[in-house]
């Protein structure tokens, strides 16, 4: 849908209602310039906004699409098509929502079709209308706000993000297993975010060699500024989220290996039990024999006590003997 349409000249908004596409094409033969604003238009609106304004057919496609980078294109007419990721933190679900802002720049329009979560434009139309001196640089001056609100808009992000790494981290350094796939979810949301924020630096340094030799240079220079230092929290973002992911994996190495030494004294203490158990096993078979030479021989107690007590204390004593000396190796080593 349309969202606004003005016709601009001499620094000022010359109407209060909002055009038509059919009109605004026609007002910028007058001098001055028109900026359409578009949100999520249908194929019939674009085509409608193409003819009108002579757009070429590959913007006009690219403009429908999602794009990983940002990135400006040139056009026949002095047209250029930037095209900027825009971003939102959803405090419920604790994610990052991305949208993309298509700018269609010409020397008597501008025209921006959002796509998906972008950042509301109406807030820098109005700035910029706040300010004459500005709107006099042309569409210039109209790339420069929706820039500078879409910069603006990676603040609260870069924020809340920090805020989820510093939880995970303040887990994992506490000697607790963090969850792993909350670590991987955030590694790969501040990844797309980096893929928006970083190649817009060379989008910027473009328009910057562009406005040289006007007053908007200043303008494009401080946006580029709020830019560089969004991109160089991002990336250490990126950096930390490494080293966590890396001590959580050995926060669950320790973890596997108290369980295994628990497992292993368990299975320690079990083969003793069964180990004890052996000689007394020994002997019920030794006396459950029905051999006459055994039945015969066993006739009093003291023969019982020699052949069964003693039957358990000399594998008894050989059992000893063998533990120490295995705990004397196990020290050695």
């Amino acid at each position: 849908m349309i969202i606004d349409c003005a016709y601009y000249r001499d620094g000022r908004r010359q109407h209060v209602e909002a055009m038509s596409v059919r009109d605004a094409a026609a007002s910028c033969r007058a001098g001055g310039f028109v900026w359409l604003g578009m949100y999520e238009p249908t194929s019939a609106e674009l085509t409608e906004v193409r003819d009108s304004f002579g757009l070429h057919e590959l913007a006009v496609e690219d403009a429908q699409t999602f794009h990983l980078r940002p990135k400006v294109e040139p056009y026949e007419g002095d047209i250029r098509l930037v095209i900027l990721r825009t971003s939102r933190y959803d405090d419920e679900r604790e994610e990052v929502d991305f949208g993309e802002v298509s700018v269609f720049l010409g020397p008597s329009f501008v025209i921006t079709v959002r796509q998906g979560v972008a950042s509301d434009l109406h807030g820098a139309r109005i700035r910029l209308e706040q300010r004459p001196e500005l709107l006099e640089g042309g569409t210039s001056s109209v790339l420069w706000a929706i820039l500078d609100q879409v910069v603006d808009g990676y603040g609260p992000v870069v924020a809340e993000l920090e805020r989820d790494i510093e939880e995970v981290e303040r887990t994992v350094f506490a000697g607790a297993v963090a969850p792993t796939e909350r670590i991987y979810f955030l590694r790969r949301e501040v990844t797309d975010f980096y893929r928006a924020v970083h190649p817009l630096l060379a989008v910027l340094a473009t328009l910057e060699r562009d406005a040289r030799e006007t007053p908007l240079l200043p303008y494009f220079r401080d946006v580029h500024d709020h830019l560089v230092l969004v991109n160089e929290e991002v990336a250490a973002q990126r950096d930390l989220l490494a080293t966590v992911l890396e001590a959580n994996m050995a926060v669950i190495g320790v973890e596997q290996t108290k369980v295994s030494v628990r497992q292993n004294a368990t299975i320690e203490r079990l083969t003793i039990l069964a180990t004890v158990f052996l000689p007394l096993t020994f002997v019920t078979g030794f006396f459950g024999q029905n051999f006459a030479w055994l039945t015969d021989r066993i006739g009093q107690e003291w023969d019982f006590f020699v052949l069964g007590i003693g039957g358990l204390v000399i594998p008894c004593i050989a059992l000893l003997i063998w533990f120490r000396r295995q705990r004397a190796a196990r020290d050695a080593t």
